[in-house]
């Protein structure tokens, strides 16, 4: 095989012509831009110029340029250009200077002389951290002393860090698990700090950027308390408001460099529709995909969106096909799945293609979270050597890992977002070349409708980012660990804001802080720390053991265990498929034998909600709106075992614990006399109600910034705190998102693109495009398609927006 071959678009697109079920629907090219140069600005240290200049940049883009001057000056800067736009060299050039001394105002100082001005460089991912320290390291900078501090840095080298590092970079986790706490032994580290670099910081939203906005807060309280005051630089290639996001998440007066000088070469993107499933083949592909499957209507990493249906292929396994097309005829291609499952399909597809056209499959892997630090940092050599041809991914290589061979990106389904829409197809074409972006369309609502509508596809503005710092679930455990850090005083409202006094009065009713006359102190045996997830997620790891050797293969979140490593699940990594002979959960540890059982398994799982209060509502006419605080309980309940050709072959029983979520929802009411004058009878109503919901859930992207994996939704005929038939959806994240409160400010246009997609459907009675949901934890029973118009029709009469929105 050739594989240095270089070829266009449209030779890419011929190669696709013909493969999987479907075809191209739309195409449209975005042309090539030229670059706009400045010179470098003379507050750069010429050690640092040089070395720049060694590898052959010696004029910067303009925008690098006006960033790289304003951080020399002590600006706070965010950098929100495209991708490949070189947005690093912004922080860069300012970390190796001060590494230097250049940026060093107290050089005089014993400790700063011994080590240099300090910077801390933070990354959602660890991945996109292990790349910049490659590409820092590569420039060999004299004076600058690198090092990545994660999770996986081993005790010994943790120590060498803390004493004698100029350069950390880490994460918000590792900051907040163990630098903050411990911050008198990082006393040196702090006193020099000079730059803090919040690296892809779009990716800071929802209940992790408000968490984030915290810590970050505390970094500040922190430096401040070792005397450092220092400089915030933040890049980020898709932002809707970049300076507005900034000032949230660090409460600093920002400055935007938004202008793009970088050169751009064309990028050809196509949409992609799947046709039917091609029978028992499609089916056999599907059963792998199906291993780990989750349930209900509860967001998470779920399998199903692999699944066939009698109306279109797969998303997940179209791309399959097309993945391999590609990477057989010498193409180096990125693609990517929304699950974890998804991922190891598309590999596996591909390998099995390659090995039966004779060709080495070993060109194709998967790379997702729950793998291995170790495998991780191999799978990233390879794509950056090109020793990998072909990998599928999830959203972590979606950020600014440098990939400069790649010549196409497969999108399996709407990423969510259409920030990561173009982080996703922007690792394309990194290396000057033209380059292809193709859409997949998932059999999903939403999928269906932009396939169909390419102005609205390629047209849609970047979102607004959603992050609320002062969400009182996120801003009270905050404070707790401020003050086990340093007692919380008065001057911190400076930081925090007025809302966190309501809070601190809490925390000190139930014995959580102590009241002293010097300040608000930590008031318990524990680390605050040790109770808050940064990014919302279910609990600690569960490590997935492999019981014959005793290897761990890799790890899963506590509450995706609940679904995917349940006793008799179907689990599989890289390829190969394991059956889970125990899960246990006070442990924190999910054993496993290899081996395949010719069925896959699906969890499912029941779900309910209690209103906690409605913060704001409006009348529809008969119909009620509301928005405000819910709580939803969730338990997987049994799982199911599926033959490859779909047919369930048995239901198990499950006794897990119940799982409590308290967060914000919009919920809807209406009459159930309203409804049968509607023709929706009691018998109808279930089916109708649960239809509308899904559908929804589905169409949320159109007004809020997320997608179905972000929200949840249920739906009953009667609850009993309405004792109405009612329809509740919901963020997926402790103490809300900020997706349900945008949808309760649209929610005219929301609900009724939710119709009018049930109506346009051409399906008779429901299918994936419209009203099944692909993490339903009732298997997507009972549905009624024409009911839920007829709802949907009912609750829209009278309905209108809040004109303040």
């Amino acid at each position: 095989m050739t594989y240095d071959a270089r070829r266009s678009p449209d030779q890419m697109l011929d190669i696709l012509a013909g493969q999987g079920t479907g075809k191209l629907r739309h195409v449209r090219r975005r042309p090539a831009r030229e670059a706009v140069t400045a010179p470098w600005p003379d507050s750069v240290p010429a050690l640092v110029r040089s070395t720049f200049e060694g590898t052959g940049i010696h004029e910067l883009w303009s925008h690098q340029s006006e960033a790289i001057a304003r951080v020399m000056a002590g600006e706070h800067v965010v950098v929100a250009t495209g991708t490949a736009s070189g947005k690093s060299l912004a922080y860069q050039v300012p970390m190796l200077s001060a590494a230097t001394g250049a940026l060093d105002p107290v050089s005089a100082s014993m400790f700063a002389s011994l080590r240099g001005a300090t910077s801390l460089y933070l990354s959602p991912t660890k991945a996109l951290a292990a790349d910049q320290r490659t590409r820092l390291e590569a420039l060999a900078v004299p004076g600058a002393r690198l090092a990545t501090l994660d999770g996986d840095t081993p005790p010994d080298e943790r120590r060498w860090i803390r004493d004698h590092a100029n350069v950390i970079l880490t994460n918000p986790d590792l900051l907040h698990h163990s630098m903050l706490p411990a911050h008198e032994r990082w006393s040196m580290f702090w006193r020099s700090l000079r730059l803090v670099v919040i690296d892809e910081c779009h990716i800071y939203r929802g209940v992790f950027g408000a968490h984030t906005a915290g810590v970050l807060r505390r970094l500040r309280r922190i430096a401040a308390r070792y005397g450092a005051e220092p400089t915030f630089v933040l890049a980020s290639a898709t932002a809707a408001d970049p300076a507005r996001h900034a000032r949230a998440l660090t409460g600093l007066d920002i400055t935007a460099v938004t202008d793009d000088g970088s050169p751009r070469p064309a990028l050809t993107f196509g949409l992609w529709e799947p046709g039917p499933p091609p029978g028992a083949r499609a089916e056999h592909e599907v059963s792998a995909a199906l291993d780990g499957a989750r349930g209900s209507d509860d967001p998470a990493d779920s399998s199903a969106d692999v699944t066939d249906d009698l109306g279109r292929r797969s998303a997940v396994a179209e791309t399959g096909d097309l993945f391999g097309a590609l990477v057989g005829s010498g193409v180096q291609t990125l693609a990517f799945a929304r699950s974890r499952v998804g991922v190891e399909v598309v590999a596996d597809m591909a390998r099995q293609r390659l090995w039966n056209e004779g060709l080495d499959e070993s060109v194709v892997a998967a790379y997702r979270g729950g793998y291995l630090p170790e495998e991780r940092r191999a799978l990233e050599r390879g794509l950056r050597t090109g020793t990998l041809r072909g990998i599928a991914a999830t959203s972590a290589l979606e950020l600014g890992i440098d990939v400069s061979g790649l010549d196409a990106v497969l999108l399996a389904g709407w990423p969510g977002t259409v920030a990561s829409l173009h982080q996703q197809a922007g690792r394309a074409g990194r290396s000057g070349r033209d380059a292809l972006a193709l859409f997949v369309a998932a059999d999903d609502p939403l999928d269906t409708y932009l396939v169909h509508h390419p102005d609205v596809f390629f047209g849609r503005p970047v979102e607004a980012t959603v992050m609320d710092p002062t969400n009182p679930y996120v801003l009270a455990p905050q404070l707790a660990c401020a003050a086990a850090e340093l007692p919380l005083t008065e001057d911190d409202e400076a930081l925090f804001g007025p809302g966190m006094w309501p809070l601190v009065d809490s925390l000190v009713e139930r014995a959580v802080l102590r009241r002293r006359p010097t300040g608000w102190y930590w008031a318990r045996d524990d680390r605050p720390g040790d109770h808050v997830s940064l990014r919302g997620e279910g609990g600690d790891d569960v490590r997935i053991v492999e019981s014959r050797t005793g290897r761990v293969l890799g790890t899963v979140d506590g509450e995706r265990a609940h679904s995917s490593v349940f006793k008799g699940a179907v689990y599989v990594h890289q390829g190969v498929s394991y059956v889970s002979t125990e899960l246990d959960l006070e442990d924190g540890s999910a054993h496993v034998v290899r081996g395949n059982p010719g069925w896959s398994t699906a969890a499912r799982s029941v779900s309910a909600f209690d209103i906690i209060g409605s913060s704001a509502s409006r009348a529809w006419g008969a119909a009620t709106l509301h928005y405000g605080d819910v709580r939803v309980t969730t338990r997987v309940t049994s799982f199911l075992r599926r033959l490859p050709s779909g047919e369930v072959i048995g239901e198990h029983p499950l006794d897990l614990p119940e799982r409590t979520l308290v967060t914000k929802g919009v919920w809807w009411t209406l009459p159930e006399d309203e409804l049968a004058d509607a023709g929706i009878t009691p018998d109808v109503a279930p089916g109708a109600l649960h239809a509308a919901e899904h559908c929804s859930i589905g169409l949320i992207s159109l007004v809020a910034q997320g997608d179905r994996w972000d929200i949840g939704g249920v739906s009953t005929a009667l609850h009993p705190d309405t004792d109405m038939p009612t329809v509740v959806v919901y963020d997926a994240l402790p103490g809300g998102s900020g997706f349900a409160e945008r949808a309760y400010a649209r929610a005219t246009e929301w609900l009724t693109a939710t119709k009018e997609a049930i109506e346009t459907c051409a399906c008779e009675s429901g299918c994936p495009a419209c009203i099944q949901s692909p993490k339903c934890g009732n298997g997507n029973s009972p549905l009624d398609k024409h009911g839920a118009i007829a709802l949907l029709d009912l609750l829209l009469r009278d309905a209108y927006d809040d004109p303040a929105n």
